[in-house]
């Protein structure tokens, strides 16, 4: 029997803050172990919450830029569970009455797009950390470090509307891009900033009840989202094929056995004892607080992308790469600012430059040459004063040196020679020196002519225009 999966995401992103959401606490990543805590954040008692207005403001962000509705009322409560890493015995969240109401966002994968209904965006606040290994007492004991406890987030929830680990997995990287793109979210899975649970289950094609649904939780790559998927996916399949059934618990994935693990069983709402958070109030969000959101979002991905390929000619390919992140964007538009030609930019950008900062683990914040210096480069290359080839060379000076590439190509000698009277004389002596490959394309075999323009190429070190010799070449070729 064929199965369909059925698949929503809940991800948590921390919030680009400088303090925690109820308290004055730092929520810099890397301090050590339990020093970024306060009276607040430990739960202890007479200490008293108070909301970090620039974590409702992100959260709003998130949600106008995300095509939500924005709730003019909204309530904190207390989720209750009891974990060592929670230092209250309970987290506050927001439940019945979120900030942030329904969306959709649409999503390419592969080769259609996918439209993901968002059902709800709340504010919590996030727990410490469990630590289980790499310390000296780890076989026996755990643990707690709490610099994470009450670190703001916003949970995103999905309706299940995913039907396949890729969808899933280009879901979860664009929502990725977009929260980084405004600034709401630093997008570093490896710190714990941005995480994805998985709610999955399976049924038989054309059926439209749901199978028991089965949690997947704190996967923190795309890679591990879709390996996890596509084990639980199959886990399930079996399980029913068997004629078993399949039990609702939360699980984790084990990357080292490429399983899923149980963790616990599935809790439901009414397990968590949701009731209202008694020492915050209410947040009322009226219309100019909405607009103000609206009005600090830059340009997003999409009208970017429809933009550079109206204004610039670029193709869709190009405008999707070019906006994949808002730092490439940006830069982009700088490089053109400079003079360059979009295409040329692009190219450059997409191509060496995506290269180079690859191999040298950077980032574009982080180059030896500027928008305007490789807008400089593009220029020498379109007027002709040097080749793609020494173009190359002349890019990766400028990489190690940080010299301009007009003074790279002076100081050089490297400009292009387009002289035709001095390429003549190289092409007849290629020519002569390579009868067999003149008798070939004399003869019909026109290939060899590359192998004549290169050799004229290496006599010249490189330097000689190819557009100048290839018609030379062909000019001497062709008489009789």
């Amino acid at each position: 029997m064929p199965y369909q999966a059925v698949i929503g995401l809940e991800i948590h992103a921390q919030l680009l803050t400088a303090t925690k959401v109820f308290c004055g606490c730092s929520t810099r990543f890397g301090a050590p172990p339990n020093t970024h805590i306060c009276p607040v954040c430990l739960g202890l008692p007479g200490a008293l919450p108070v909301l970090n207005r620039q974590a409702v403001d992100l959260a709003l962000r998130a949600g106008v830029a995300l095509g939500c509705a924005i709730n003019a009322r909204s309530v904190f409560a207390r989720k209750n569970y009891f974990y060592p890493d929670l230092p209250k015995g309970y987290q506050i969240s927001q439940y019945d009455q979120p900030l942030v109401g329904r969306g959709e966002l649409r999503v390419a994968s592969g080769d259609h797009t996918v439209a993901v209904g968002i059902t709800r965006i709340h504010l919590e606040e996030d727990a410490g950390k469990s630590l289980h290994e790499g310390l000296a007492d780890a076989s026996d004991r755990t643990s707690l470090d709490y610099n994470r406890a009450g670190v703001p987030l916003i949970e995103i929830v999905t309706e299940p509307d995913l039907r396949s680990p890729a969808d899933a997995s280009a879901f979860f990287e664009q929502l990725r891009a977009m929260l980084v793109w405004i600034g709401v979210n630093d997008g570093n899975m490896d710190e714990g900033s941005l995480r994805c649970d998985a709610n999955v289950s399976v049924r038989p094609v054309g059926e439209s009840r749901l199978g028991t649904k089965v949690e997947v939780k704190n996967l923190n790559s795309f890679r591990y989202l879709r390996q996890a998927l596509e084990y639980e996916i199959e886990r399930q399949i079996d399980l029913v094929d068997s004629g078993q059934r399949v039990e609702q618990d939360t699980r984790l994935w084990d990357q080292a056995t490429s399983r899923t693990i149980t963790m616990r069983s599935k809790e439901d709402a009414h397990d968590y004892r949701y009731f209202p958070e008694p020492d915050l109030a209410p947040v009322d969000v009226d219309a100019a607080r909405v607009e103000r959101a609206r009005q600090a979002l830059p340009e997003l991905p999409a009208a970017r992308r429809d933009r550079l390929m109206v204004e610039f000619g670029l193709s869709s390919y190009d405008a999707t790469e070019l906006t994949r992140s808002r730092e490439t964007g940006d830069w982009f538009a700088a490089v053109v600012a400079a003079g360059a030609p979009a295409k040329a930019a692009a190219n450059w950008l997409m191509g060496e430059m995506a290269r180079t900062l690859n191999d040298s683990g950077l980032s574009l914040a982080d180059s030896p040459i500027s928008a305007a210096g490789l807008a400089g480069l593009i220029d020498l290359v379109e007027r002709r004063v040097i080749n793609s080839s020494t173009a190359k060379e002349v890019f990766e000076k400028m990489w190690t040196s940080g010299a301009t590439a007009t003074a790279i190509v002076d100081a050089g000698g490297l400009a292009q020679i387009s002289d035709e009277g001095a390429l003549a004389a190289a092409v007849d002596q290629v020519l002569a020196a390579h009868p067999e490959p003149v008798r070939q394309y004399r003869a019909g075999q026109t290939k060899v002519l590359g192998f004549l323009v290169g050799q004229v190429m290496k006599a010249t070190g490189g330097k000689a225009s190819p557009a100048v010799v290839n018609a030379l070449m062909r000019r001497a070729l062709e008489r009789a």
